[in-house]
């Protein structure tokens, strides 16, 4: 019997990559590589310090990261990729990752999250829609799904230009 109070939440480890590649690959298939936000990543390596793996049983079931980018003259961090095992779905290994990497980036000083998702999923974690075209990504992007997530106050009306890598 899964119970959520029994996954451990950690650090990502240079040790996790390989395993966190598996998990994203699982869940996200070879289209993942054509998506806007795969652009950013190419752009920027994430922080470790700032992503997180969970683990149940010995295993690592899931994985979060946020990579340091610009939007404009703002630094923001992009969320992604967010993935669980099949097993592990709708249970609350996502949200638990997405609460603890929310604020390990408050906790850092990060001042805004943005990610590309399915805003139900998010908007209980606090992420809002932003608005349509204060954001361009590098490359073709549903901006119904291009959500932020304000770690500051005002934090979200900063975001305004291309998506680029922190300088």
């Amino acid at each position: 019997m899964f119970d959520l109070a029994d996954v451990r939440f950690m650090p990502e480890h240079p040790d996790h990559a390989p395993l966190i590649a598996a998990i994203t690959d699982e869940a996200f298939g070879p289209g993942r590589f054509v998506r806007a936000a795969e652009r950013v990543r190419e752009m920027a390596s994430h922080d470790p310090a700032l992503s997180f793996v969970a683990e149940h049983g010995g295993a690592i079931i899931g994985s979060v990261r946020l990579t340091p980018i610009a939007i404009g003259r703002a630094p923001s961090l992009m969320l992604g990729p967010l993935a669980v095992r099949p097993d592990y779905k709708n249970r609350g290994v996502g949200k638990a990752l997405m609460r603890l990497a929310a604020e390990a980036a408050r906790d850092a000083g990060e001042r805004s999250v943005i990610l590309v998702g399915d805003p139900p999923y998010y908007a209980p974690l606090g992420y809002y829609p932003l608005p349509p075209g204060s954001v361009i990504m590098p490359g073709p992007v549903d901006i119904s799904r291009l959500l932020g997530l304000p770690l500051a106050d005002g934090a979200l009306a900063e975001l305004v230009g291309k998506v680029g890598p922190r300088r």
